[in-house]
Formats: C-alpha cells, structure tokens, sequence
C-alpha cells in the first residue's frame, strides 16, 4: 500500500510563488505516474498537472505556463512548483499516484488508486 505525503502549503499573496511537495515514506515513485489535483470550496475537484515515469508531464489549461511538476533525480519525491499564484489557486492540493512502469504518459483523467491527505494553498492578500 502506497502512503503518499503533501507538504509545503500554505498563505501567499497573489502573484506570489509556492512549492508543493509529494513523498512515498518507505517507498520510491519510480514506476508510479504522480498527479496533483485540486478542490477549491464549492468547487468539483479538478486535475491540475501529472507527470509520467519518464517524465512526461501534462497540465490544465488553467496552470499551463504558471506551473510545473518534476521528480527528484532519486524519484523520491514529486514537486509542484506554482508561480504567479492567483486567488483562483486556492484550494486542497491532493497528490495521487497509479502503478504505471511502463508508460511514457500520464493523464489527468485516470481514476487514481493512492492519494495524499491533502495540503491547503491559500491566496489571498
């Protein structure tokens, strides 16, 4: 069983920048496809980036040049690096992860087996 851990949420100002990051304690993620989603209150939860076993990536719309996700060279960690943050950002950041060895894609519209407890991103002035 996959346990996955967020960290690096937190308050910022708009236009301001944050960091997430995923972890596997005990486990590595490299034959695991990673994804962050997100819910903002009242909202449907929503894909926001992915990113493969040989690093392809993909991303909404709505992030696409703002955002980017990554691996640590060790796969022991997945990154969600978030620049020019706006209040539409705000919202639980979920990091979710699917068995995937051998697929150089990943999708965002997967039904994902593991997830993360959540970490809040907040933007507000």
């Amino acid at each position: 069983q996959l346990q996955l851990v967020e960290s690096g949420g937190g308050l910022v100002q708009p236009g301001g920048s944050l960091r997430l990051s995923c972890t596997a304690p005990g486990s590595t993620l490299n034959n695991y496809a990673v994804a962050w989603f997100r819910q903002a209150p009242g909202k449907e939860r929503e894909g926001v980036s992915c990113i493969s076993v040989t690093r392809g990536t993909d991303y909404a719309d709505s992030v696409r040049g703002r955002f980017t996700v990554s691996r640590d060279p060790r796969n022991t960690a997945v990154y969600l690096q978030m620049n020019a943050l706006g209040p539409d950002d705000t919202g639980v950041y979920y990091c979710v992860a699917n068995w995937k060895p051998r697929s150089p894609i990943c999708t965002m519209q997967a039904t994902y087996a593991y997830w993360g407890q959540g970490t809040q991103v907040t933007v507000s002035s």
